[in-house]
């Protein structure tokens, strides 16, 4: 990912604000398939030649993430963990 980015030089354009940005852009992207939809309707289109568009655009939110977690040196296996954890606490099971 980084080789990616650095062999066409985009880091410049990488910074932390521009990372979030991109981070948002990226997520309207990928909402913007589930407007006006159903959820059965969702799932049809998802089955549908539509679905790899979805699945594209998931795959840019990840990959804004994955940046924006190096740009700050972020371990997000580690804080995944954590916060899983924390969030077991906050909410138990019942």
């Amino acid at each position: 990912m980084r080789d990616f980015r650095d062999e066409r030089g985009w880091k410049k354009y990488h910074r932390p604000k521009d990372l979030a940005i991109s981070l948002t852009l990226e997520t309207a992207e990928f909402l913007d398939h589930f407007k006006w939809k159903t959820d059965s309707e969702m799932r049809a289109y998802l089955k549908s030649a539509k679905g790899k568009e979805v699945a594209e655009e998931l795959s840019d939110v990840l990959h804004n993430v994955l940046l924006i977690a190096e740009e700050f040196e972020i371990d997000l296996e580690r804080e995944f963990e954590a916060k899983m954890k924390k969030n077991e606490k906050k909410y138990p099971i019942k």
